[in-house]
């Protein structure tokens, strides 16, 4: 009876706790544009910068609007730009609905209208952004005058997805669910919190505990965290502490291999200029799609990048930030 008294305690002071610290995240981080909405879809936006074309940045699946830190300012200079969070990510509001390819492309045909931004659009994609604005560009050539892609993920890959692999995107969503739960009771907020200030004993507890693979992909996740500026780490804690988000990254796992298949067939129409930066780590494989991509394409170029990884926004901005301004100066030749 006395150990069920502490249990309750420990786990009503987890809530305690975990409540204080969204409050305080409101109060400290408050978005740093501002929130588009429909009722059931809250999405936000983060706008810099004048002129055209427009410059939409698209981040990888389970990263935000603060993954363009570097690159978003300097693009800035020289036309309008902007980043923007997915439904469950960053600031934007829950996904309610499951994250397949057709409601993912609906909700950012309501960001762009919402935010009032006129066409047409140079459409920057990370990772699984790569595979959301190159299906996006398919669909409405007419708007897209350049799409630039960073390490996209490989179509080819994962909408064949072998059992292998379908089963670690299962066990990473299940991992997800799993911080999710533990989050209402600030078990991931403690944890995040001795990560970042060099604890390792309650991040190990933690991730031994849930999962044998869960501290390895903590720490390995901590480590890209590392290369943005310091000042947006406290900001990456908060988000990634909350339900919300680690929800969200269940949902987008689960669907990855449905929206590869789906966007495969979409090929980008000749007409539209198109950049691709692979990652000098980049697989055989991934090579020989990209350059399949360019192949078909007009006025198109693949590089690799060198001494990179696949995190190119972090690891190379001023790279990204070229290629930007490349395709605007295509568009105003």
């Amino acid at each position: 009876m006395r150990t069920l008294g502490v249990v309750l305690a420990l786990l009503l002071g987890g809530m305690a706790y975990e409540k204080l610290g969204r409050s305080a995240d409101r109060r400290r981080y408050p978005p740093p544009g501002r929130i588009l909405s429909d009722g059931s879809l809250q999405l936000h936006i983060n706008e810099q910068g004048t002129g055209m074309p427009s410059v939409v940045l698209e981040s990888g699946i389970a990263a935000s609007s603060l993954s363009w830190t570097f690159i978003q300012p300097q693009i800035a200079k020289f036309t309008r730009v902007v980043s923007y969070d997915r439904a469950g990510l960053g600031w934007s509001g829950a996904c309610t609905v499951p994250r397949t390819l057709p409601v993912m492309l609906k909700e950012f045909d309501f960001l762009l209208s919402a935010a009032a931004l006129p066409p047409p659009y140079i459409l920057v994609g990370h990772s699984y952004g790569g595979l959301l604005m190159r299906a996006w560009a398919a669909l409405h050539p007419d708007r897209v005058a350049g799409l630039l892609l960073l390490d996209p993920v490989s179509l080819e890959y994962w909408s064949g997805c072998p059992w292998l692999e379908r089963r670690r995107l299962l066990f990473g969503a299940h991992l997800a669910r799993r911080g999710r739960l533990l989050s209402h009771f600030g078990i991931v907020r403690a944890a995040l919190m001795a990560l970042s200030h060099g604890g390792r004993a309650l991040p190990k507890v933690m991730g031994y505990s849930t999962a044998p693979l869960a501290m390895s992909q903590l720490e390995s996740l901590a480590g890209e965290i590392r290369k943005l500026p310091r000042e947006t780490w406290p900001l990456i804690r908060a988000h990634w502490s909350s339900a919300k988000c680690l929800g969200a990254l269940a949902a987008y796992l689960e669907c990855l291999p449905q929206t590869a298949h789906e966007a495969l067939s979409m090929a980008v129409p000749a007409e539209i200029p198109m950049i691709v930066l692979s990652a000098a780590n980049a697989t055989e494989a991934e090579l020989a799609e990209r350059n399949s991509w360019i192949r078909a394409g007009g006025e198109a170029r693949h590089e690799a990048i060198p001494n990179t990884g696949h995190w190119i926004p972090f690891e190379r901005p001023d790279a990204v930030v070229d290629a930007v301004e490349e395709l605007v100066r295509r568009v105003h030749c």
